[in-house]
């Protein structure tokens, strides 16, 4: 019923304009961004409809396509705009919808019955019978459940038709709860994680404290900070493309709709270069340097989830933080072969080495042996936010080229 796709596609989030072109600039095929509302990242910057049409006609003058979320569960008072919205994000030309409820599927099917359907990871997508009913209904493509092992994805694919698509997370953060439909947040907060409002109370460190001895915390580990018992590890699949290509997957999907842009464009590029290198020679193996990369983000300790099998050691539990190891000092405007001219993001000095990192390339290091303003005055460092720099440099960059110093 099925046939390898050879060509798969890379699909990045975007959660506002700055990271909507990174992702484009740095290999992705397609981008996933959410509008003003029904969306599953309340708390990011989202799009109004003036901004999407800009995007949306940004990637696609660029061969890259637009995904819109509408993957929350709305309430009644929520679904008595959904027409209307779904209108609207058809005017601006997005390429599908990504949907989670089946109510919301059926008012796509009536009011906008030319667009996509891709049915969100919220929906809990295990299995064959599941994806082919959905596929019976309308839909264009499955966003698997994150619990799934890769002989879970095989199964599905054999037993599914050909030109359904299947879309796999790859690389994020990993939600403790079943493909991310949790109650706790909304329990303990107030803050509905099923409608894009989650405060995230799996990260937070916890005690146990005994009802007869109130204020007296009890530590589940032998450590005076608790213990992070529901904090999930990030999911990080590069060195595994090769595997997931031959499984028939459709799309690769780079969780992070609230990441940076610099995380934006460091992912999406290490994942566009091993990408292309699996098509190329399946046999290919990913690169040391490409490994570094992924660690240069700000992240939790990587695993490889349910991939091959029910993790053993899929949860962190000495802290809910990140590991951050380099900041974007700059990003690159443009060369003229005398001159490098960026624009400042963080902090940094005449006489510092920083890396430069460009679309399709490795980076390499670069040592700011002289420091100019914008006017072409020498200084000492850069230390206004947003400040136009130059640097002597005798080659040619890309435009969005990222200048990142280690910590």
């Amino acid at each position: 019923m099925n046939s390898l796709i050879s060509t798969p596609e890379l699909l990045a989030p975007a959660g506002d304009f700055e990271r909507l072109t990174a992702a484009v600039r740095f290999g992705a095929d397609a981008v996933y961004l959410g509008g003003t509302g029904y969306g599953m990242r309340a708390a990011s910057a989202n799009f109004d409809f003036e901004t999407l049409a800009k995007a949306v006609d940004f990637a696609h003058q660029r061969g890259v396509k637009v995904y819109l979320t509408c993957n929350s569960v709305p309430t009644n008072e929520e679904a008595d705009g959904l027409d209307d919205y779904l209108r609207q994000a058809e005017q601006v030309g997005v390429d599908a919808l990504i949907i989670a409820d089946v109510g919301v599927m059926a008012a796509a099917k009536e009011v906008v019955p030319k667009l996509e359907i891709h049915m969100s990871t919220q929906v809990g997508i295990v299995n064959y019978r599941t994806a082919n009913e959905l596929y019976r209904m309308g839909a264009k493509r499955v966003v698997l459940a994150r619990e799934l092992s890769l002989e879970d994805i095989r199964t599905i694919r054999r037993n599914t038709p050909s030109d359904l698509e299947l879309e796999v997370f790859v690389h994020g953060a990993v939600c403790m709860s079943f493909s991310g439909r949790c109650l706790l947040s909304q329990y303990i907060v107030g803050r509905d994680a099923n409608r894009g409002e989650c405060a995230q109370p799996c990260r937070w460190g916890y005690h146990l404290v005994e009802e007869k001895r109130p204020g007296q915390y009890f530590p589940l580990y032998e450590d005076e900070r608790g213990s992070y018992i529901l904090n999930a590890k990030d999911l990080c699949l590069i060195e595994h493309l090769g595997k997931l290509l031959d499984a028939g997957v459709t799309s690769l999907k780079i969780e992070g709709r609230a990441k940076s842009s610099y995380y934006v464009s460091v992912i999406t590029n290490a994942y566009r270069i091993a990408l292309d290198g699996f098509v190329r020679d399946p046999s290919w193996q990913v690169e040391p340097w490409l490994l570094d990369e992924v660690c240069k983000v700000s992240h939790r300790r990587y695993d490889t989830g349910f991939l091959f099998g029910r993790p053993e050691d899929g949860q962190y539990t000495e802290n809910g933080g990140y590991l951050r190891n380099f900041d974007v000092v700059a990003v690159a405007d443009k060369a003229d072969g005398e001159f490098l001219f960026c624009t400042q993001r963080n902090k940094f000095s005449r006489g510092d080495t920083v890396e430069l990192l460009e679309p399709g390339k490795r980076p390499f290091e670069l040592r700011i042996a002289e420091l100019y303003d914008g006017e072409g005055n020498p200084v000492e460092a850069a230390c206004h936010p947003m400040m136009k720099l130059r640097i002597p440099f005798a080659g040619k960059v890309a435009e969005g080229a990222i200048l990142r110093k280690q910590k």
